[in-house]
């Protein structure tokens, strides 16, 4: 099944802005757009871990309030629980706390949005780098490719760039193409930020590897959809 997170539109304005921009450098421009980068399935063990420790520690401090509770809600037909079977009691409240967390944390937005903000960007780093070790690193003759890589859930983006590339630009320097690039997709329009972003990081490239004659185009100009 053909995966579209975005349009015909907004391929061929991506697809355009790479070409125009490869016009003028010896750069290599990749962008790939992916729905989300991680499940976070370990934060959604986490969360139901610490919420099932809280409901078991709250109930081992307060026995009494509860073993009332439980007395109450048996009418008082209830026969007076042992240790073992009150310990027993307290372990199966932690283990349907930790079911209906995990429960519910299975609808990926609101385990999304549990997920602290340092981690998300930690994850789509980590994504970006790999697609780049896939796709575009050592791929091209000058060790000039770089990556362009948006996730759309995380509200997230990143560059990662070739050899060549990073021993002449330092990070920073691509902060106004990511800016651009944020900015547009939160606003609805992840082509038209992407082509900005892209235009951008082709003035960056064209300052530090003009176009040299019989340069090759070696990576593909395409929007790639994950």
């Amino acid at each position: 099944m053909k995966v579209s997170h975005v349009s015909e539109a907004d391929h061929d304005i991506v697809t355009a802005a790479v070409a125009e921009a490869e016009r003028h450098t010896d750069g290599e421009i990749v962008t790939v757009i992916a729905a989300q980068s991680n499940d976070y399935d370990d934060v959604a063990l986490v969360w139901a871990s610490v919420i099932a420790f809280i409901a078991m520690s709250v109930i081992a401090l307060f026995p009494d309030f509860y073993q009332g509770l439980y007395y109450r809600l048996s009418g008082g037909w209830g026969h007076e629980l042992t240790a073992n079977q009150w310990l027993g009691t307290v372990i199966a409240v932690g283990v349907l706390k930790w079911i209906g967390v995990w429960l519910v944390l299975l609808w990926r937005p609101l385990r999304l949005w549990l997920t602290p903000r340092a981690i998300r960007a930690a994850r789509v780093r980590a994504r970006a780098i790999d697609l780049f070790k896939v796709g575009t690193e050592a791929k091209t003759m000058g060790r000039t490719g770089i990556l362009l890589y948006v996730s759309l859930r995380e509200h997230r983006a990143d560059i990662v760039a070739d050899e060549a590339i990073a021993a002449k630009v330092v990070p920073s320097i691509w902060g106004e193409a990511m800016e651009a690039l944020i900015d547009e997709v939160r606003a609805g329009r992840p082509g038209h930020g992407m082509a900005e972003a892209v235009r951008r990081m082709g003035i960056v490239l064209a300052e530090h590897f003009p176009k040299s004659d019989g340069n090759p185009n070696e990576l593909p100009d395409r929007l790639i959809e994950l």
